[in-house]
């Protein structure tokens, strides 16, 4: 069965005319399953039977879903570099934790969902950045970064700690609490 440019256009937005039903759409709900993404045909309301309607309303399938992501962009980890290290990590006034890594270090790949959920649980107490040293060399080498992943504790715009390699959630929110009290 071949498909038009608008056909394949408009059954990647989950719409698809139904073959030789002028007018008929097709609606698909699309949902994350465990395999990756899922496709379910839903029929418009006006061609279902009674039955079929009730047993879509109970349907585990959401119709349309809204989600506000402002306060995940809030917490999450900023990526830093030469021009805007100044202002995020030495001028601010909270307590900072920014790690440094850079893409092809598997042990800094390990640590970076610990960084996010640190920052997503922090969020509003310290401040979350990484710099990537293959980006950023000029900041690695003037805080003596030698190995990745390293995280820098700042408060003030002072270096107070760090911690080289992947290690625990559980070191890494001890620090945080540690200069949150201070």
């Amino acid at each position: 069965m071949e498909m038009s440019t608008a056909s394949t256009a408009a059954a990647r937005a989950g719409v698809l005319a139904r073959p030789g039903v002028s007018g008929k759409r097709v609606h698909f709900s699309v949902r994350k399953g465990l395999g990756g993404l899922e496709t379910a045909p839903r029929l418009p309301s006006s061609s279902l039977s009674a039955s079929a309607n009730s047993m879509a309303a109970r349907s585990p399938v959401r119709r349309s879903l809204v989600i506000c992501k402002a306060r995940e962009k809030l917490d999450e980890v900023k990526v830093v570099n030469d021009s805007s290290w100044t202002s995020f990590v030495i001028e601010n006034q909270s307590p900072v934790l920014v790690e440094f890594w850079a893409p092809w270090c598997g042990p800094c790949r390990m640590i970076a969902p610990v960084i996010d959920e640190l920052a997503k649980e922090y969020g509003g107490k310290i401040a979350c950045y990484k710099v990537n040293t293959d980006d950023c060399p000029n900041i690695a080498t003037q805080y003596g970064i030698r190995s990745i992943p390293t995280v820098l504790f700042f408060k003030n715009g002072e270096k107070k700690e760090s911690i080289i390699g992947a290690v625990p959630k559980s070191t890494l929110s001890a620090t945080i609490e540690k200069y949150l009290d201070l």
